[in-house]
């Protein structure tokens, strides 16, 4: 129900002066009546607070551990590769080129330098079989080119 342990306090507060009565029924009573029931209200509020955090560094860790060591993190699968079987725990997997894709990328690339536009090479993409927007066309010649 909140955001945080201030975010708890602030709610709390107004529903005092509106005159309602908030009951948690795991605390068993009124926590906007007394000071007991707000304190405890604010000690799991910041607790609560506390664990997104620690959920949120754990994310964090896990998705950096992942790209360092070249895995998909999950969304969907990159154009030109195909995702491997997943080993170890969870469901990461190793992104393997697809070749077939590898020379559509490569032919883009092609064109590309050419002087088509993004739209110009969808379209041609998508005669070939890819049906890819101007967008994924433009991220796929992106990230190539950061490789």
């Amino acid at each position: 129900m909140f955001r945080s342990a201030s975010d708890a306090l602030r709610v709390i507060e107004d529903f005092r002066h509106r005159k309602i009565s908030l009951w948690l029924l795991d605390l068993g009573n009124d926590c906007t009546g007394n000071g007991i029931s707000q304190l405890i209200t604010t000690i799991l509020g910041a607790v609560a607070e506390f664990e997104r955090t620690l959920i949120s560094e754990r994310i964090k860790d896990a998705k950096a551990n992942l790209r360092r060591s070249g895995r998909h993190q999950g969304g969907f699968r990159p154009f030109g590769f195909r995702l491997g079987q997943a080993n170890g725990h969870g469901r990461a997997r190793e992104p393997l080129e697809d070749l077939v894709e590898q020379k559509a990328i490569t032919e883009m690339r092609r064109v590309r330098e050419a002087g088509a536009t993004l739209r110009a090479i969808a379209g041609e993409m998508k005669t070939r079989g890819f049906p890819l927007s101007p967008e994924t066309v433009r991220q796929v010649l992106t990230r190539d080119a950061k490789l």
